[in-house]
């Protein structure tokens, strides 16, 4: 299990699908912001709730430049779904295999009811332009999230 990665240092790299079958390369995503937020499941409350607040901001993320995308292990089909139901302006990527959760540290031990098991921490990554990670969010609570990106993103 991976550490969170701290401010300052290189993003690792990544290629993944989207919910439309595209590749995307971190590599590819330089000279812009980047802004990866990981969450557990598709169509699940919290989950639903954060990517709402997420697409009901998007104009704003998009005035300051973000490119944003939801990460999850949920696969493509789940994610099409996901999105259309809730009209989400942003791709979604997959990762089944759970390479880069890990290599983000959004892979964790989750402890529910005393019963330890495997899954994604709900956190999000904020990179800069040059491919660094500028802010990290590890634990994160859905209200008031939107704003505290929008914020960092600000900041730039």
């Amino acid at each position: 299990m991976a550490d969170w990665l701290e401010p300052g240092k290189k993003a690792p790299a990544f290629t993944l699908p989207d919910d439309q079958g595209n590749k995307v390369k971190l590599a590819d995503l330089k000279g812009k912001p980047v802004v990866l937020y990981f969450y557990p499941r598709d169509d699940t409350p919290g989950c639903t709730k954060e990517a709402c607040a997420f697409r009901d901001r998007y104009a704003e993320l998009q005035q300051v430049g973000a490119q944003l995308f939801g990460v999850s292990a949920d696969d493509a089909t789940s994610h099409v779904k996901f999105r259309e139901k809730y009209d989400l302006p942003f791709p979604l990527l997959t990762d089944e295999k759970h390479t880069m959760l890990e290599k983000y540290g959004a892979w964790r031990e989750k402890n529910m009811y005393g019963k330890k098991s495997m899954g994604i921490q709900r956190s999000t990554y904020l990179i800069d332009a040059d491919g660094k990670v500028a802010k990290v969010w590890k634990r994160v609570q859905v209200d008031g999230h939107d704003q505290q990106v929008i914020d960092a993103l600000k900041e730039l």
